[in-house]
């Protein structure tokens, strides 16, 4: 049964970031209109490096179960922070949807952050606990 448990993390793992990879790609191509964005938002554009980085980098990091816990506990706090700042608008239709996909997400990153990254990742050839 505990291959099947670590083949389910492995699957969970190369799921739950792609929305992020791909977000963080489409950041880093459309730089200067996300920078914008952010500060019509209140944001300040310096953050933007760090998010492409927790987006991008973070994604195939979780992929590759590389720093798996701490990775997942920062995405989860990322995630209720941007559905606190981008999407609590509720008199937008869609920010309803968006503000509970961002706490379903984190619910998973904080299910990940308990877990662990499973037998098939780096942290565990590393044997690392992080």
């Amino acid at each position: 049964m505990k291959k099947f448990e670590d083949v389910g993390i492995l699957v969970a793992r190369i799921l739950m970031p792609v929305l992020f990879i791909v977000s963080g790609w489409g950041k880093i191509t459309g730089y200067a209109g996300t920078q914008q964005y952010m500060e019509a938002m209140g944001v300040p554009g310096f953050f933007l490096p760090l998010t492409i980085l927790l987006e991008f980098g973070g994604g195939l990091a979780i992929i590759f179960g590389f720093l798996t816990r701490t990775t997942a506990i920062i995405t989860a706090l990322f995630t209720l922070m941007t559905a606190f700042l981008f999407h609590i608008d509720f008199s937008q239709a869609p920010n309803s949807i968006m503000f509970m996909k961002n706490l379903t997400i984190a619910g998973g990153f904080l299910l990940l952050t308990i877990t662990g990254p499973g037998a098939f990742s780096i942290d565990r050839i590393l044997n690392k606990k992080w």
